[in-house]
């Protein structure tokens, strides 16, 4: 008979007393036996793969669940950026407040209102030389302005300012403005007259201390409403207007001293805009004009003044406007880097009488102006003024901009006017003026500018070899100094 030993040699039971144990195979007892001790290997054999298996298993799960918690992290991060969002949005809208060179502006969060308030202020030197004892040689204030600005729910604006410079506390500029496109945009109320050039440039930013005696012959402030816009994309503006009417170098009172009303335009073109690199990028030109109806002394200028601000030509008091009044400018502004020119022409006509009852004419007053400035420094000249690439600090070695500046400029007056409706013996017919500058721009904001001007006048033949007024018995020379603080 076939036996076998347990599988295991240390085997025993409690039958043996320890000793190995031998069991016949063909007994229930040995097949039983053999069995287990099968299984036992096998499961021996299969524990390390099992372990194993186990272990890969285990990772994976590991792994999967690092991935869960990365996507869950990302949830969070989403939900709680949302909520922060969210907050945002229901929290209380705070207003922008900006101060710089520009002013101060408040604006809403939205940025669909805003306030800005600006200020200028010129003070000037004038120092007459030959004057022949004329004691015009003095300081003066020539402006102090407060200047308040604003947009409202974005198509509204407004336009407020007060000069306090001179003998009177006066208002300059009060309109309203409705902006439906940038093609169509209307202003109301006070505002300047768009027929001179150089008078539609800011006060802080022309060549000159004062502005040429070619502005002589253009209104200055009205009452009235204007549509304007750009077309083209900008190469062209224009802009149509209807106002109470002023005489030459006249501003309104706020009140119309006849029924009548002026209507003006002005085309302004620059078509060649968008051509970079081009000699004539910046070439703009136009032409303005305006017609209307002037009655009474308020409709006839009150006088001409030279770039000294002394009166060259006035009219006699007796004498007063009444008829057709027209105006037109052809103009030009050119502007190529470092160096830039304006040029303008007007040609400014009158009815007159020298009494209520007395005898017509008609006057051509005309005048014409060069002007040109080239910036030393390298900054581009601008007709909204130029900007110095660094500020004027001792410390740091910089110094701001410095311009030179040269102007020549004409006023011719009909001498049809003499001498029923203006004395020849204290007025010149014509006055010429040569002017020379240099500006330094220590900031955008703060300016020293010196001029000289160099004015020439000459006389109707029914005037006398010497004038009546001490202000034309020799030419005008000035030297003009202005420190200006405009932001």
């Amino acid at each position: 008979m076939e036996y076998i030993q347990p599988c295991h040699h240390r085997f025993t039971d409690r039958f043996t007393g320890g000793r190995p144990a031998k069991f016949p195979v063909s007994t229930p007892l040995g097949h039983r036996f053999h069995r287990q001790c099968v299984s036992a290997l096998i499961a021996l054999l299969a524990l390390p793969v099992l372990t194993v298996s186990l272990g890969a298993t285990e990772a994976d799960e590991i792994k999967e669940l690092r991935e869960q918690i990365r996507a869950l992290e990302q949830k969070l991060l989403v939900i709680e950026r949302k909520q922060e969002l969210k907050a945002a949005a229901a929290a209380p809208a705070h207003p922008k407040i900006t101060i710089n060179d520009k002013g101060f502006t408040f604006a809403s969060a939205d940025g669909a209102s805003s306030l800005r308030l600006r200020g200028l202020v010129q003070l000037d030197s004038r120092l007459f030389f030959d004057d022949q004892g004329i004691t015009n040689n003095a300081f003066v204030l020539r402006r102090a302005r407060l200047i308040s600005e604003g947009v409202l729910a974005r198509n509204f604006s407004f336009q407020f300012v007060t000069e306090f410079g001179g003998s009177a506390v006066s208002i300059l500029d009060a309109n309203l403005g409705i902006a439906i496109n940038p093609a169509l945009q209307f202003k109301l109320g006070r505002l300047k007259v768009p027929i001179g050039l150089e008078l539609l440039q800011s006060d802080s930013w022309t060549f000159f201390n004062e502005r040429s005696i070619v502005t002589n012959l253009v209104p200055n402030r009205d009452l009235g409403i204007t549509a304007a816009g750009d077309l083209l994309g900008g190469r062209l503006n224009y802009t149509v207007g209807v106002f109470n009417g002023v005489a030459d170098a006249a501003s309104t009172t706020n009140t119309d001293f006849d029924n009548e009303k002026d209507f003006v335009g002005r085309i302004f073109v620059s078509p060649f805009k968008y051509e970079a690199g081009s000699a004539v990028q910046g070439l703009s030109f136009g032409l303005s004009g305006g017609y209307g109806r002037q009655k009474t002394a308020a409709g006839r200028t009150g006088g001409y003044r030279t770039d000294g601000q002394q009166t060259f030509f006035s009219y006699l008091t007796t004498t007063i406007a009444d008829g057709p009044t027209w105006r037109i400018s052809p103009q030009l502004d050119f502007r190529k880097g470092p160096f830039g020119v304006l040029s303008e022409y007007v040609l400014s006509t009158v009815k007159v009488r020298n009494n209520a009852t007395g005898a017509k004419a008609g006057l051509q007053n005309r005048g014409w102006q060069l002007a040109a400035g080239y910036v030393l420094t390298g900054e581009d000249s601008a007709f909204a003024g130029v900007v110095p690439r660094t500020d004027f600090s001792p410390a740091a070695d910089t110094w701001g901009a410095f311009e030179v500046t040269g102007r020549f400029a004409n006023v011719k007056i009909d001498d049809v006017v003499f001498p029923l409706y203006a004395s020849a013996a204290s007025n010149a017919n014509e006055a010429s003026s040569i002017g020379v500058g240099l500006n330094w721009y220590l900031s955008k904001a703060v300016a020293f500018k010196v001029d000289y001007y160099q004015t020439g006048f000459s006389f109707n033949a029914a005037a006398p070899a010497v004038s009546t007024s001490p202000a034309l018995r020799q030419d005008e020379n000035v030297f003009i100094t202005r420190f200006q603080l405009g932001f």
